[in-house]
């Protein structure tokens, strides 16, 4: 027994195949834990060298699991991370216990059944692209997508799994990569930690060293061309003009839309593909449009009728070329959400070829704010309102803008109409109504909402600014104790929430604990926020610094 609790039962992998790891994986059982009262059948990475660097890693994917609680996402609890020391020796060995995900990898899947067609890629691309949204916003990049570290599950749902290379997104991070070649920090003999490598999987950024989230959707487009074609990918030629695999001919089951989407993702430039999981979520959602307008266009009876037709269906023609238009342009826009002005060419464009297109008004809008263009934030949201008043993104973006600028009653009002249009989903609103109470002194309405949204969600992200708030609250209820605890639940789940960290000194100060509050008190003032709250309290500060000297 390992541990107290652990059997093993079998390895997972080849000998082969540990002698180039370093870790070994077992299947085992777990007697149980307070968290799992029953014995039950989990995996054990077991770390074989405690060099300081790979112990990083191993911890890294322990608090990731931890953190992330998706079905998508192997289950692991903080008391599955452990040390143990072999019986009458000094070495000791990094455990990380975690859920068993019953199923074969999508390269053994492969192998059984071929290819897999259109309908399955785009259930399974839309089930990947969902779980990768989760992992990316919780401040984490995979850095190793490939088919093997897919698990298809009996029921049809697909698991991501080995985060043993997984990255923190970092403002640190990004700062390096941007101004540096990259790092190799390396374990002698050529090994390298930081460049994680699977040939034809990983874009050349990672190869180099300077990995961005990007690199996900690179290795995410490649793993689906393997799947759709059922070909290695080194069996397949580049393009010596793009450097992009020339895949298409060997997947005649793909639409084009499908298929340009994959190459995007592909694009030899992490700065030309995608920027986010939401810009591909958003273009996912307009595919089957596409699509039917991609059949309609490709098909012969397309092109034998439409002369024929050409006068009674003219005006309905000039309509589907303007959708079709309007469509590209919204893609283009969707590809220049960091480019602003470029962005807002694309958006106009979209909707001077279709007048009723909301999300084109509402992206548009969100352009503009960047812009600082607040007649055309204003106009938009109305015509946006006009089409469709019960679109609750929209209302959320245009409570944020008025957030932005102090004007709390009107943001109150939208983030409520995000929060009722949304069927009370929109549980970031609700954080954001309450830090607008928390700014008005009403406490106990601020509390009460913080709770209320705290019941109702699991995302990481917007339970990470619901703590804050709710911190927030009791602090200035002088509950001190809960402001602690709930402050620091805030923190563990988002390291970069500055606005908790300055709030913890407050509260440290409060209880006595200058210690502690210094600690505080220096992320607080050090770290980057544009919120009117923490300058507020970085200023306060500032003057008993200087009051005292």
């Amino acid at each position: 027994m390992i541990n107290g609790r652990i059997r093993l039962l079998r390895p997972l992998r080849s000998l082969e195949e540990s002698l180039y790891a370093y870790t070994n994986v077992f299947e085992v059982e777990d007697a149980g834990t307070e968290l799992h009262l029953k014995p039950q059948i989990r995996v054990m990475k077991v770390l074989k060298w405690s060099e300081p660097k790979l112990v990083e890693l191993v911890q890294r994917e322990a608090r990731i699991l931890q953190l992330i609680q998706h079905p998508g996402i192997p289950q692991s609890t903080r008391n599955d991370y452990f040390t143990f020391k072999l019986k009458d020796t000094l070495i000791e060995l990094h455990c990380l216990v975690m859920e068993k995900v019953e199923g074969e990898n999508l390269r053994e899947w492969l192998k059984t059944y071929g290819r897999i067609p259109q309908n399955v890629a785009l259930d399974w691309f839309s089930q990947l692209i969902n779980i990768l949204d989760i992992v990316h916003r919780s401040g984490f990049f995979h850095r190793d997508i490939k088919p093997e570290n897919i698990i298809h599950q009996p029921d049809g749902k697909l698991v991501l799994v080995d985060f043993g290379a997984a990255r923190e997104i970092t403002s640190t991070y990004l700062a390096k990569i941007s101004t540096s070649g990259g790092s190799s920090t390396g374990l002698g003999s050529g090994h390298e930690i930081t460049s994680v490598i699977t040939p034809f999987f990983t874009p050349i950024e990672q190869i180099n060293g300077m990995a961005v989230p990007q690199s996900d959707f690179y290795a995410l487009g490649c793993t689906f061309v393997n799947l759709l074609t059922g070909i290695s990918l080194m069996e397949l030629p580049t393009d010596e003009q793009t450097g992009r695999l020339k895949w298409r001919k060997h997947a005649p089951q793909i639409n084009q839309p499908f298929a340009n989407l994959l190459d995007d993702l592909m694009t030899v430039s992490p700065g030309k593909r995608p920027q986010s999981t939401q810009v591909i979520l958003e273009r996912l959602e307009r595919l089957p449009f596409q699509s039917k307008i991609n059949r309609i266009i490709k098909s012969k009876l397309f092109g034998l009728t439409v002369f024929g037709l050409f006068l009674l269906v003219f005006a309905g023609v000039c309509k589907g070329y303007n959708l079709a238009l309007s469509n590209y342009y919204f893609n283009e826009a969707s590809r220049y959400l960091n480019e602003p002005k470029k962005s807002r060419k694309y958006y106009e464009l979209a909707i001077k070829h279709n007048r009723k297109d909301v999300a084109a008004y509402s992206n548009l809008a969100l352009a503009c704010q960047q812009l600082s263009d607040i007649t055309c934030v204003t106009e938009n949201y109305e015509k946006t309102f006009k089409l469709k008043p019960n679109t609750w993104e929209a209302r959320y973006g245009l409570a944020n803008f008025y957030d932005d600028q102090g004007k709390y009653d009107l943001a109150e009002q939208q983030y409520k109409l995000a929060i009722q249009y949304s069927n009370n989903q929109a549980m970031n609103a609700v954080s954001n109504l309450a830090r607008i109470k928390n700014r008005q002194k009403k406490y106990s309405e601020a509390a009460a909402l913080a709770l209320q949204g705290l019941s109702s969600t699991k995302n990481p992200e917007w339970q990470a600014g619901l703590y804050k708030n709710l911190g927030w609250a009791r602090f200035k209820q002088q509950r001190y104790a809960e402001a602690e605890d709930y402050l620091q639940k805030s923190v563990k789940l988002n390291l970069k929430r500055i606005d908790a960290y300055c709030l913890l000194a407050q509260t440290y100060e409060a209880l006595g604990n200058l210690s502690k509050a210094k600690i505080y008190w220096e992320v607080c003032l050090l770290s980057r926020s544009g919120l009117p709250e923490v300058q507020e309290w970085r200023e306060q500060v500032l003057r008993r610094l200087l009051q005292k000297n």
